[in-house]
């Protein structure tokens, strides 16, 4: 693989979305388990903090030079940030590239209710994995909350702190400057503008315990629009959490320290 992920600038991983989608066409989507390019527009551009019209527009620019369907910016030669990309990649194949990609849009978080590391990574690694689109559709709508939350009355003004990686049962913690106590927010992407999104033991704790200071984003519709929808206290009222009791082998490690 000619780069790993953190050799990658943010643009350059931004224009090998878009080298991706062009050199693979539909074959690409569906190795990444996108149904439209749409929805890797809008999952990816998200994902990597950026507009999707961004993924499309360095697809268009590549096109000319790796798409046999589609003519895309043929007036206008390819910009010198792009073409190092394209030399970089040219001969990488589907596979090394989509893994490469895959996680860029991984969640730094999302091994941390695995019961075993090799099964979700053979989970997330395979091609036309429906997991690895949930997950990366789960990154990109932590970022969209991150450019948008302000917009939500209840957290205008507040200070946003990260807490992915944290393991506290939610996602986002905001506060203000005087001493209110904090509340929290659990984000969650969908594809759809409808369907099932499902909360941990830990996070539906944390809702039960924090109640009206823990807050349900919501981002809807990446295969189209994206749009939010928020809930405050989401147990108390409004939406109906079914209980879902599963059995599981975990193994745990365990020393004494003497």
């Amino acid at each position: 693989m000619p780069n790993p992920p953190n050799q990658l600038g943010l643009r350059d991983q931004q224009i090998l979305c878009g080298l991706f989608l062009s050199k693979f066409d539909q074959d690409g989507l569906a190795y990444l388990g996108f149904r439209s390019f749409t929805e890797a527009f809008n999952t990816l551009g998200y994902g990597l903090g950026t507009r999707p019209a961004t993924i499309k527009n360095y697809r268009d620019e590549l096109d000319p030079y790796l798409s046999s369907t589609r003519r895309g910016w043929d007036q206008r030669p390819v910009r010198r940030h792009t073409k190092r990309i394209l030399d970089l990649f040219s001969e990488a194949g589907i596979e090394e590239t989509g893994q490469l990609i895959k996680r860029l849009l991984w969640p730094a978080c999302s091994l941390r209710d695995a019961p075993e590391t090799g099964d979700i990574l053979r989970r997330f690694d395979r091609p036309d994995s429906s997991f690895a689109r949930r997950l990366m559709t789960g990154k990109a709508a932590e970022t969209y909350f991150i450019q948008k939350h302000s917009l939500v009355p209840d957290f205008a003004g507040l200070s946003l702190t990260d807490t992915t990686e944290w393991g506290c049962g939610f996602d986002f913690k905001l506060e203000s400057e005087n001493e209110a106590p904090f509340v929290a927010v659990e984000v969650k992407g969908m594809s759809t503008p409808s369907g099932q999104i499902q909360l941990t033991a830990l996070e539906y704790a944390m809702a039960e315990t924090l109640a009206d200071r823990f807050y349900l984003y919501v981002v809807r519709n990446f295969s189209e629009q994206p749009f939010h929808s928020v809930f405050r206290n989401p147990l108390s009222g409004g939406l109906n959490f079914e209980r879902i009791d599963r059995t599981e082998t975990r193994t745990l490690w365990q020393t004494r320290l003497t």
